[in-house]
């Protein structure tokens, strides 16, 4: 299934306009324009590739705020979209959620799938406790 070029070419548009925003701090107006770009998309969104990135940029934001069960949900959303599962960096995110949930079991597993999906270079952008976390499960 394809969007149409004109919804397509909407949802482009506010997200890099989100995008944009989140370059520059203000990540409440991007957060706006991405839950404005999920609503383009028509019934049955989690049938939409464009649902999975869509997800991923909210989470991303609530990840930034330190919204943890917000950027949850996106995530676990963004894993059921087209996709989704099996995406080192969805995965990664879900990982470092379920570890500030305490959930170290999960977060052990998602924390995996993301290095056996994107090496190690994938967490180095993000706090070096969530790759100490995985030494300790698995060999690296």
């Amino acid at each position: 299934m394809q969007l149409s070029d004109s919804t397509y070419s909407a949802i482009r548009v506010l997200c890099t306009q989100g995008d944009d925003l989140v370059k520059v701090g203000d990540l409440d107006a991007a957060k706006q324009n991405y839950i404005a770009a999920l609503r383009l998309l028509p019934e049955n969104h989690q049938e939409w590739e464009a649902a999975t990135w869509i997800y991923v940029a909210i989470g991303d934001v609530h990840y930034r705020m330190k919204n943890y069960d917000k950027a949850f949900k996106c995530f676990f959303n963004a894993v059921q979209c087209p996709k989704g599962l099996g995406n080192p960096y969805i995965h990664l995110r879900l990982g470092q959620l379920y570890y500030e949930q305490e959930n170290f079991e999960k977060a052990a597993d998602e924390l995996t799938r993301a290095y056996m999906g994107a090496g190690i270079g994938i967490f180095m952008e993000d706090d070096p406790k969530y790759l100490e976390f995985l030494e300790t499960n698995i060999e690296i």
